[in-house]
């Protein structure tokens, strides 16, 4: 076992440790001194290498065994310390990624030489590594003896009769050996070869996946395509409606639709606009699903949030200790694949302008307009817009003329500091955003309030294609892990195919109803409807029938085009949502800032938007640029991130996330 483990700059400032046993600090003094000031261990090498612990030649001291790596850009060094008769195989890689998410979390704040402890919680993330590690250990070590057992137990084989040595104790390699072929040495028994079966994750029914056959098994194109036709769907009666719909295409070729100046079909046209209402008595997506048991597939509520106080409640889009770890080796293969001589990040290009300054300096705007420069330039690549970037700079370099830096500071840590306190005041919310709890305030008043339980009305708004529908749905999802009871409102009577989507989605959300809880429903009205009427009838609905929660789509519009921006005061008024939320693009860039403030505004007076939700955060990266955009814009809080395409990928905003991925040098 472990009996410390320490996380300490250069000179000498412990940011973080653990101890499991007292520990004499001249164990740690004495690497120090020896590998990091005299280089007597490994000339030449130390601080100046970024290499793994398993890399690094371990120091000994008084009966303890000493494990390092360090990290050059922050100047900090991790040292585990274990007694030397201890032979713990996991420790390398403990050392290595405890390393990895210390700087992928804490990065920016390491970069302030004078805080002597960082502000984090770092005990469960390495906890976490610990009992992770120590059962690997555990499950390697009985594979090995049972592999070893075996051996022993069958006839001697070609290999053993050759003098090949046998296998090593558990947990111990011998000298020269890999981990990687201890691994493999032991994994040949234990690890069933993958098959088509047990290598394929579930898929739900109606859509299984066959393995292709063997170089016997190929045929014509029209024999493959016969044998692997589905039949789960042969008896659904679409295949046959899909023969028939191809050979009426054949005969008669489609009639095209005519549009005035207006945007609006015409009038003469004889081609039906609304798709909403069953034809010839065909049924209606809300019907089919009593018909589509095990259509959509079961959800995992663990993987996207938990239950607190009896409420299902969102994750944070905060990185997990996996991601961290698997996003750190996929950098590692980046950056070995990327050629030589690759010029620094731009925050250590802001560092490297002021090398020759020492701390103690006074700060003038000549020493800050070079910084500052870099530091916007860093801004604009991770996606925020120009006009937010600039005032951020400027605001940042107005509360630093005239400050005087502490002693072996610099002014790179001056601005980090700055930079990371302007960011938090923009993202942090003024007032709460806790949106269950608004909920049950109008469905469910006090007595003392004397209101009457009425539905909750959120409306969705945006430009067209940023994922309105699919985020309304999201919300949807995490309303009916609640047990609320949702009126999904149809207010998109333009776009040829909204009523239609939906549908779908209400189809899909009643088959996880019956799993989840909760009740949803669809109401629609077709298309060429006025959207501020379907809205206020709907509600009235919601309000007679009990619903608790009223979710209105809208239509997408130009956030530029005046006369489909004017119809959403009339909204407003006669729908009267108790939220109002904007969806807008992660990857949207510039025009981030223009889309806020002109729907802020297009609701009239008193009335404005209530919050973001950011769609598309898994397509940029770090490059999250947009939060900030949009919120200085107008300093309208984001509530939630869209993370992907499924119901389940629905978060809460993390301050401390965006923040680090703005400031990150990647």
């Amino acid at each position: 076992m472990l009996d410390s483990f320490e996380i300490l700059t250069t000179s000498g400032v412990v940011l973080w440790s653990r101890s499991y046993a007292p520990t004499s600090p001249s164990i740690i003094n004495s690497l120090i001194t020896n590998v990091f000031i005299e280089e007597r261990t490994l000339p030449g090498a130390g601080i100046a290498d970024d290499v793994s612990a398993a890399n690094n030649p371990p120091y000994k001291h008084d009966q303890h065994t000493l494990k390092w790596t360090t990290v050059k850009e922050l100047g900090l060094i991790f040292v585990a310390v274990y007694r030397s008769l201890l032979h713990l195989s996991w420790i390398d890689k403990l050392v290595d990624n405890i390393k990895t998410l210390f700087v992928d979390l804490y990065g920016d704040q390491l970069k302030k030489p004078h805080t002597t402890l960082v502000e984090c919680h770092f005990d469960e993330y390495f906890d976490q590594q610990i009992r992770e590690l120590e059962k690997t250990a555990l499950n390697q070590d009985s594979r090995v003896a049972e592999s070893a057992a075996l051996v022993e137990e069958a006839p001697p084989s070609i290999s053993q009769s050759s003098g090949d040595e046998p296998p090593p104790l558990p947990g111990i390699l011998s000298r020269g050996q890999s981990k990687n072929a201890f691994k493999d040495l032991t994994s040949n028994e234990s690890t069933p070869v993958a098959t088509p079966e047990t290598s394929r994750p579930s898929t739900p029914a109606g859509h299984i996946l066959t393995g292709k056959a063997g170089p016997g098994g190929k045929g014509s194109r029209r024999a493959r395509k016969a044998a692997n036709a589905p039949s789960a769907h042969a008896s659904s009666g679409e295949e046959s409606y899909a023969k028939k719909n191809r050979a009426g295409k054949a005969a008669a070729p489609k009639k095209g639709r005519k549009w005035n100046a207006d945007g609006l079909a015409d009038e003469d046209s004889d081609t039906p606009l609304d798709y909403s209402a069953p034809a010839n008595g065909a049924t209606s997506g809300e019907d089919e699903v009593k018909d589509r048991s095990g259509a959509v597939e079961e959800v995992d509520s663990k993987s996207w949030g938990s239950k607190t106080g009896g409420r299902f409640v969102l994750k944070d889009l905060d990185d997990q200790v996996q991601s961290i770890l698997a996003s750190a080796d996929a950098k590692k293969s980046d950056t070995a694949a990327a050629p030589a001589g690759i010029v620094g990040s731009s925050l250590s290009a802001i560092g490297g302008l002021f090398r020759n300054v020492v701390g103690g300096k006074t700060l003038t705007k000549e020493d800050l307009d070079k910084a500052m420069k870099g530091m916007e330039d860093h801004l604009l690549r991770k996606n925020v817009a120009r006009e937010a970037a600039i005032r951020l700079c400027e605001g940042v370099e107005r509360e630093l003329i005239g400050v005087k830096t502490g002693n072996f500071e610099s002014v790179q840590a001056k601005i980090q500091t700055a930079m990371e306190s302007s960011l938090r005041k923009i993202l942090t919310p003024t007032s709460s955003l806790d949106l269950l709890r608004e909920i049950d305030a109008v469905t469910a008043p006090s007595a003392v309030s004397l209101q009457k339980p009425r539905p909750y009305v959120i409306s969705i708004v945006g430009v067209n294609g940023v994922g309105k529908s699919t985020n309304l749905s999201k919300i949807c999802f995490f309303l009916l892990q609640n047990k609320y009871k949702v009126l999904i409102v149809a207010g998109d009577t333009f776009r040829s195919g909204a009523v239609e989507q939906l549908a779908v989605h209400v189809r899909n959300l009643k088959d996880l109803t019956a799993r989840e809880g909760g009740e949803v429903e669809l109401y629609e009205k077709g298309y060429g409807k006025d959207a501020a009427n379907v809205a206020k009838d709907a509600i009235a609905v919601a309000a007679q029938k009990g619903y608790d929660v009223v979710l209105i789509d809208t239509a997408g519009r130009r956030h530029n085009d005046q006369r489909l921006m004017s119809s959403l005061e009339k909204f407003a008024k006669f729908a009267n949502p108790d939220k109002i939320l904007m969806v807008g693009e992660a990857l949207v860039g510039t025009d981030s800032v223009a889309q806020a403030r002109n729907f802020n505004a297009a609701f009239g007076s008193g009335r404005s938007l209530d919050g973001f939700i950011i769609s598309k955060c898994d397509t940029v990266g770090d490059m999250v640029g947009t939060l900030v955009s949009m919120v200085h814009a107008t300093n309208v809080p984001v509530l939630f991130v869209g993370v992907g395409q499924h119901y389940t990928d629905l978060r809460n905003l993390s301050v401390k996330w965006a923040v680090e991925k703005l400031l990150s040098s990647n």
